[in-house]
């Protein structure tokens, strides 16, 4: 279980440095998820996030994992003051949750992703995935960036922040 919240963080934190590490080179890539997504300024939310959860270690770590990063727009979205509860140290569980329930285990490209019609993610709920008018959708999130590599695998940024059922 620990593995697989680790690997969700790691994803969402590639997603944050998604703008320096995104022409990094494919072969070569140093950078890990939690590197991409903390270069990145769209992302400063969800590293905040993935510290606070203690995924951080998690998501620098072998991989390959996949993440389905929001942007700070997604976490804007959200009602008034949830972003500021989950982060609390009493909520940890539940924002280990929803920041688990962004990966995917695995290095799953848009090419792939387009074949699926949902993914197992490591919370262990799954996400349903969906074309529309040519959009990639994530349950109810639109991914606006797809295939930002990172040395331990992708992150697809995506337009708003996804909630497992509780």
């Amino acid at each position: 279980m620990f593995k697989k919240i680790a690997s969700v963080l790691t994803f969402v934190l590639a997603s944050l440095t998604l703008s320096t590490a995104a022409h990094a080179d494919h072969h070569g890539m140093k950078k890990d998820i939690v590197d991409v997504a903390a270069a990145n300024g769209s992302f400063s939310t969800l590293v905040a996030a993935v510290k606070a959860a203690g995924l951080v270690d998690t998501l620098k770590g072998e991989g390959p994992f996949t993440v389905f990063a929001p942007t700070d727009e997604a976490f804007a979205k959200l009602p008034a003051g949830t972003v500021e509860n989950l982060l609390k140290t009493e909520n940890k569980d539940k924002l280990v949750a929803i920041l688990t329930y962004h990966v995917v285990s695995g290095k799953v490209m848009a090419a792939d992703v387009v074949t699926l019609t949902s993914a197992a993610t490591v919370q262990g709920q799954s996400v349903n995935v969906a074309t529309n008018n040519g959009a990639v959708m994530i349950n109810d999130a639109t991914v606006v960036k797809a295939d930002v590599k990172a040395s331990n695998g992708v992150i697809h940024v995506i337009d708003t922040v996804l909630l497992p059922k509780e």
